[in-house]
């Protein structure tokens, strides 16, 4: 059996639901192999319940098939003999006697409504006039988030409204890493992470090696496994015009990051870009950010877009660039540039996330600054100063930040730069309390641990 790692909010939202005292509706979404069936396999072991994983067949074909698990479930041979229709069949579960709550649970939901859209007004009308009335919990779960969203959460759906709670389920924290792959390696499951991205599946393929490259080697640059073309799987999946969408994130890998940059990059007008990045930043695919110190976010004009997705950054800057290289078998070749730009251009900016979701939020959550920063993020200027990390409280307390993915440890040299970028923020600099903090995967000289003895506001992590 597969170790169930992590996910234990969503499991304790599903038991909550299950063992409330009136009907419950859970709408379950989230990108493909993200861990949706391990979630309800997890949830529905020892209840009873009804399972069915819809296709994308017609909408007669998986009522047939929903059907005859129906008769299983009430032991009824001469249901599955009968053309009976949703109502029906729904009509026989709820008819069915059971001391426990009902749990119904249609995996892959958005095929029935794909096949058939008015079959989203029948489930509403069941819903509405058996179900909700019912002792039962109702479960859909699709893996195409857009038409899950338009089909059971959008205003427009004739479902909206109906819904008690919805999960959307997004990738594993790289804290858990530990529990997936046995390896007390840091920078091991660093560099894992950096390529798997959290997702439960892809994590899978890298559990039985030890080192990055030849895991990538073999379950990447193999041109005969699934995660070699995922990225163009989901976006096929997910949007029309692959193509745009394709252009718009390689562009963005190859480092155009801001809407003005984009626009040039693909000779299109900036006008035009807003309804493909929108679509993109609601897949989880990109990100907007902007400098934590912007009064108003949304409105700024130093937003970039990054690519959020690990293992979509990683697979348009290292292997979409070489896939002519992939399959005419020169793997060596491709792999050798993989190693050239792998830390520098790819690894230590997902240090960087690491260190300022987990790392620093481990340090407060202890009280290291004896204030709790209400804001974290990165902060740049509109010429070439970046500081990796700056947080800040609603008084006058701020942190930067720096993180170093490097192979030598982390030097006085870099606590002085750092100390000059910090003159450049221009937030309550009159009147602040500074701390200075600093992540190195290779750890620090004597110097700089020295340094941090006699400055109480340096932090080594």
């Amino acid at each position: 059996m597969k170790k169930f790692v992590d996910r234990f909010q969503e499991l304790e939202t599903l038991e909550n639901e299950y063992n409330s005292n009136s009907s419950s509706f859970v709408v379950l979404y989230g990108r493909r192999r993200i861990g949706k069936t391990e979630l309800l396999n997890e949830f529905s072991r020892n209840k009873k319940c009804i399972r069915f994983l819809a296709t994308e067949e017609s909408e007669k074909m998986n009522r047939e098939a929903f059907s005859s698990i129906v008769s299983e479930y009430t032991s009824n041979p001469l249901v599955k003999k009968a053309s009976l229709s949703w109502e029906e069949l729904f009509d026989l579960i709820t008819d069915y006697n059971t001391d426990d709550k009902e749990l119904i649970i249609i995996d892959e939901f958005q095929y029935i409504g794909k096949s058939n859209p008015s079959f989203i007004s029948v489930l509403q009308k069941i819903w509405d006039t058996k179900l909700k009335n019912n002792n039962v919990m109702l479960v859909l779960c699709g893996s195409l988030i857009n038409m899950m969203y338009s089909q059971t959460l959008s205003y427009d759906s004739p479902l909206y409204g109906r819904r008690t709670k919805q999960i959307r389920l997004k990738q594993i924290p790289f804290k858990y890493y530990k529990e997936f792959i046995d390896s007390t390696d840091e920078k091991f499951l660093i560099e894992a992470y950096s390529v798997t991205g959290g997702v439960p599946k892809y994590i899978e393929m890298f559990e039985s090696s030890n080192d990055i490259y030849t895991a990538i080697k073999n379950s990447i640059l193999n041109s005969q496994s699934y995660l070699y073309e995922e990225p163009e799987f989901l976006l096929k999946n997910e949007v029309q015009e692959v193509g745009s969408y394709y252009s718009i994130i390689k562009t963005i890998a190859c480092g155009c990051e801001q809407l003005s940059d984009i626009s040039n990059a693909l000779e299109i007008k900036a006008t035009n870009l807003p309804k493909y990045l929108k679509v993109l930043i609601d897949l989880d695919i990109i990100e907007r950010v902007v400098p934590i110190t912007e009064d108003k976010p949304e409105k700024s004009k130093m937003g970039l877009y990054k690519i959020k997705d690990n293992y979509i950054r990683f697979w348009f800057k290292f292997v979409y660039p070489y896939k002519s290289y992939i399959e005419s078998e020169h793997i060596d070749f491709v792999l050798d540039k993989i190693k050239d730009g792998f830390i520098k251009n790819h690894v230590a900016y997902v240090y960087e996330d690491i260190c300022k979701n987990q790392y620093l939020p481990e340090l407060i959550i202890k009280n290291t600054f004896g204030f709790t920063p209400t804001k974290i993020g990165k902060w740049w200027d509109r010429k070439d100063t970046e500081i990796d990390i700056v947080a800040t409280d609603n008084s006058n307390n701020i942190i930067f930040g720096e993180c170093k993915y490097t192979k030598k440890p982390l030097d006085v040299n870099v606590y002085y730069d750092l100390l000059e970028k910090a003159k450049k923020v221009n937030w309550n600099k009159q009147n602040r309390n500074e701390y200075f903090v600093f992540f190195c995967i290779n750890g620090y000289t004597e110097k700089m641990q020295n340094l941090a003895k006699e400055n109480l506001n340096i932090i080594l992590y």
